[in-house]
């Protein structure tokens, strides 16, 4: 049926795993947060959460390398539908939020590429405020992107594979430029190590109880997410039993050790206290100061004037926005996809309404169109609804940031439910033994749960117990609509049967 179809092979899997997964703006953003003691965090997530769950999903991958539906169909087979049903639209729900979210925001690293600088607040056209022009060029964004992917895959390998190589290049220039600087400056650093205590205290007086450590850690588990959307394409991988747990496994050392170092050269060049303790440093815009800040010190390295240097730093900034728009393209096209198709594939096409669940080609073409305008909606409601709008918005974020690393819980927990049964072929074991696998079931739930619960009560201490409030509600409406969906496609279903 699917003979003459391009198989995908090692390197595009592993760069579409890394394009997915890796954030270039990681980096930047935990060494604001943390300085050097981001490192231990990052290492430690990467063992007891990253590496072992994405040996679990090469597990799950190989053996389910036939069906169609991602992680539905693996949490579906090994515990059941609804326990599947809930985790994966819980899982899908938190990624139509992560696309409002991006649809506006997408426009500053593309500012930065053609101005060196956000100038996006300043953009105007036909009376429009700067908020409601983002918004419509945010609808143009969704529109654009759902045609490109329901022409299918091949269309959404090639931009994957160009924003892989552009993301690998701009992290070549901070681990080199990085380099570079330290060599030129005789081996010292601008943030000096002053002992073991560089890597346990954060610079960042926010950082320093215990309950913001830990919950730093969900942002580390955060820079790992994204791994699971690759899960539905085994059924599109060439040779997928040896070639789908190598490029995962591969992909996740890579990616592991790739943080780390990032996050280590930042200090090569940023001293915390002079460029990143200033009040006009946030999470939104912290990637371009440093890597400006790179451009800067390496000419000032190299011994040029003053005004050559900034004006490196200004290049530097416009190839850091280039990248990281094509990084953000190729994350999108992803997202926009692989999410769908598993929840659309995996689960029967009774459960959704019209011809939601009718798939053309191999593509969920309509269920894609539906997405496409219910983004698109959403996006103006953000832009156009004023102040009102900006706080709805803000919460489903909150609401977002811990529903999307639950369904890795769900995930994890089904997997001694499918070490158990023997019925399932399964052509790659990693985990040997049933004991292995509950141990690494516990340690990954563990790690993912307790990063939560201190997330969640984090902004509760700091006297903001409506964030924590959201926080908790993103989990429980999510699971609820789940709930409900599934609960009328089973009632319908008892009325067939009964007939």
């Amino acid at each position: 049926m699917n003979e003459g179809k391009s198989k995908l092979t090692l390197v595009p899997l592993i760069l579409m795993i890394f394009t997915a997964v890796f954030g270039f703006a990681n980096m930047p953003r935990a060494f604001y947060l943390m300085g050097y003691a981001a490192i231990p965090w990052y290492v430690i997530s990467a063992i007891l959460f990253f590496i072992p769950y994405a040996l679990m999903l090469s597990e799950f991958g190989a053996a389910f390398k036939d069906e169609k539906g991602g992680i539905y169909s693996w949490m579906e087979k090994s515990v059941g539908p609804k326990f599947a049903f809930v985790g994966t639209f819980m899982w899908y729900a938190s990624y139509v939020t992560w696309m409002v979210n991006i649809c506006s925001s997408i426009w500053i690293p593309l500012s930065n590429a053609i101005f060196g600088t956000d100038k996006t607040s300043t953009w105007h056209l036909f009376g429009l405020t700067s908020t409601q022009f983002l918004g419509v060029l945010g609808v143009c964004w969704i529109t654009f992107i759902t045609i490109v992917a329901s022409k299918g895959l091949e269309k959404i390998k090639k931009v994957t594979s160009v924003a892989g190589t552009a993301v690998s290049l701009l992290n070549l220039v901070l681990l080199f430029a990085g380099l570079l600087i330290l060599v030129l400056n005789k081996g010292q650093l601008a943030q000096p190590i002053t002992g073991v205590g560089s890597f346990v205290d954060s610079p960042n007086q926010s950082y320093h109880s215990l309950i913001s450590l830990v919950s730093f850690m969900v942002f580390a588990i955060f820079a790992y997410g994204g791994i699971e959307v690759v899960g539905g394409l085994v059924d599109e991988t060439e040779n997928p039993e040896k070639t789908f747990p190598k490029a995962v496994t591969i992909a996740a050392i890579i990616i592991s050790l790739g943080y780390c170092i990032g996050i280590f050269v930042c200090g090569f060049f940023v001293n915390w206290n002079s460029v990143l303790s200033s009040n006009t440093v946030h999470m939104g815009n912290v990637a371009y100061v440093v890597m400006k800040n790179l451009g800067y010190q390496l000419g000032m390295a190299l011994g040029t004037s003053q005004s050559v240097a900034i004006s490196m730093g200004a290049w530097v900034a416009r190839y850091t926005g280039l990248s990281m728009f094509l990084a953000l393209t190729g994350a999108f096209f992803s997202l926009a996809y692989s999410p769908l198709k598993q929840l659309i594939e995996g689960t029967p096409k009774e459960m959704w309404p019209g011809k939601m669940g009718e798939i053309t080609e191999g593509i969920p073409k309509n269920a894609l169109k539906i997405q496409g305008i219910i983004v698109a909606v959403m996006v103006l409601l953000v832009s156009f609804g004023g102040d009102a709008a900006k706080e709805f918005f803000g919460k489903l974020v909150l609401m977002t940031n811990v529903a999307m690393t639950i369904p890795y819980m769900f995930i994890a927990i089904a997997f001694p439910f499918f070490k158990k049964k023997t019925e399932i072929k399964k052509p790659v074991e990693i985990y040997k033994s049933y004991t292995v696998s509950v141990i690494v079931t516990v340690i990954v739930v563990a790690v993912v749960g307790l990063a939560n619960v201190f997330t969640i009560i984090e902004p509760a201490t700091n006297g903001k117990i409506m964030d924590t409030v959201w926080m908790l509600a993103g989990p429980v409406v999510f699971s609820i609509v789940a709930i409900i969906i599934y609960y009328i496609y089973e009632r319908k279903n008892r009325n067939k049967f009964k007939k």
